[in-house]
């Protein structure tokens, strides 16, 4: 356990260049108080004392802001950055190294019994705002865009953004670690296609006049 507690502050100073001391780290990082909190309630609840966790989550939330459920799954190295409002649901599971920002979502999609909410492979970035609902896949590696709703299961290292998120690519190639500014904005691009296709046939209009 304590191994895993050890992964958990290697990962703040991996991924958070604002992190200078394991002093600061320890005291002042609401996503690493937040995960220490669903371990210990994650155990109780392994070990049959549900309404117990259950406090312990919710006291988690009230000091913290960010909710997990304490039967989901996390593995190590879970990165909340900022974490206000992250929500993660009952039948959650996350695989290692992964990274939330503030305002995401693992949800589900209705009132259905059994696995009902979404499976993160290892070292997936999820945008800040961002949705995911449903039981289904989002494959090692993957990076989910900031306010993206994703419905459906991605790939392995892939980069979905829109609403409904759909997958793309930059330049063929996956974008660095928290390089939002890479992200691909499809709403922008497919307007910009329109606009190029105006430009053309005003263009060949104006000839047409002219002849």
């Amino acid at each position: 356990m304590f191994g895993q507690l050890k992964k958990d502050i290697q990962a703040v100073f991996e991924r958070d260049p604002a992190a200078r001391s394991v002093t600061e780290v320890l005291l002042c990082y609401s996503g690493l108080h937040a995960i220490w909190m669903h371990r210990l309630a994650n155990r109780l609840w392994k070990w049959g004392l549900p309404l117990t966790a259950r406090w312990i989550s919710q006291l988690a939330r009230w000091l913290t802001g960010i909710e997990i459920h304490p039967a989901a799954t996390i593995g190590n190295g879970l990165f909340i950055d900022h974490g206000m409002g992250v929500i993660i649901g009952e039948t959650a599971e996350l695989g290692d190294n992964v990274t939330l920002f503030q305002g995401v979502t693992l949800g589900g999609t209705g009132k259905e019994h059994g696995k009902r909410h979404p499976t993160l492979g290892n070292g997936v970035l999820v945008g800040a705002g961002a949705k995911i609902l449903g039981s289904f896949t989002v494959g090692d590696n993957s990076l989910v865009g900031s306010n993206a709703v994703v419905l459906r299961p991605l790939p392995a290292n892939s980069t979905a953004v829109g609403v409904p998120a759909e997958v793309v690519r930059v330049e063929g190639k996956r974008p660095e670690p928290l390089a939002h500014d890479m992200m691909p904005d499809p709403v922008h691009e497919c307007m910009e296609s329109l606009r190029k296709r105006i430009e053309v046939l005003e263009a060949r209009v104006k000839e047409l006049s002219e002849a």
